[in-house]
């Protein structure tokens, strides 16, 4: 395989130090460059892994993209600005491999529209966990047998959006599947709830029930609940460290290569 060049944008944030590290040691990509608006001017290396790589910070992606020449731009910044990184790399001809979280549904369709437009592709993934693929899959096949589900998803203090990406995107998933096989909503024999405090019931996509928990502490986690009669099924996926991010995100970039199509989810670039 030829060297891929990489790019991070959010390179002095959390996820973004952990893929500096990760692609600056895995063999067959090339990190040529790092965006974030903190530390310019400073060697990323000296920041993440204190081992001078001879890459400066740049608050300019721009200027990184067409001084750099990279095949892949990976993204772990903010709702605020990821729609903007997404186009300026599609508009170069860059493919963006994107962890941000907080797009709707309509910023996807919007994003599939610039990956036709440009003929070059993205990858989106609410989870590069490996392990939470398997949980949003194990999840989708239990719903074919066990008709009531409700999404418990915990994350650090920091995280901004809620519910998370990965506990939307399981929601999506469960429904999808429960569409293909004709399962009904299982609320239908439900009383009416009387919900005494606002919001105690968690909010609601795909007639499912999310609540979302923020503690110090927590990395990512999720856990999906199935009832039926008689009996309940848990699906539990924890990400103790952000290294738990590393394996998927590695397979997503060298996926990248070449891509013309919008792939939103690590599970379709799974064999299950």
């Amino acid at each position: 395989m030829s060297i891929v060049k990489v790019i991070v944008c959010g390179s002095c944030g959390k996820m973004g130090r952990e893929a500096i590290k990760t692609v600056s040691k895995e063999e067959n990509l090339e990190l040529v460059g790092a965006v974030d608006l903190d530390n310019t001017g400073k060697d990323i290396g000296l920041i993440t892994q204190n081992q001078a790589l001879e890459i400066y910070i740049s608050n300019d992606l721009e200027f990184i993209i067409s001084n750099t020449a990279p095949q892949v731009m990976i993204d772990f910044t903010a709702p605020a600005v990821v729609k903007e990184h997404i186009y300026t790399a599609l508009q170069n001809n860059v493919v963006p491999v994107v962890g941000t979280t907080g797009l709707t549904n309509e910023d996807i369709e919007e994003i599939n529209t610039w990956v036709h437009r440009y003929e070059t592709g993205a990858i989106i993934a609410p989870n590069f966990a490996l392990g939470a693929i398997l949980m949003m899959k194990f999840s989708s096949i239990a719903a074919r047998f066990l008709p009531q589900v409700e999404i418990i998803e915990l994350h650090h203090d920091q995280k901004i959006d809620a519910p998370s990406g990965t506990a939307l995107k399981t929601a999506q998933m469960i429904k999808a599947e429960q569409v293909k096989y004709g399962i009904g909503d299982a609320s239908d024999n439900k009383p009416e709830e009387i919900e005494k405090l606002n919001g105690a019931r968690g909010g609601k996509i795909e007639d499912i029930h999310i609540h979302s928990i923020r503690l110090q502490g927590k990395v990512a986690h999720q856990e999906v609940i199935f009832g039926g009669k008689g009996q309940t099924l848990s699906i539990r996926h924890d990400s103790l460290d952000r290294s738990s991010f590393m394996p998927g995100l590695v397979m997503a970039i060298k996926e990248a290569v070449g891509l013309k199509k919008l792939i939103y989810g690590l599970e379709n670039l799974i064999e299950f």
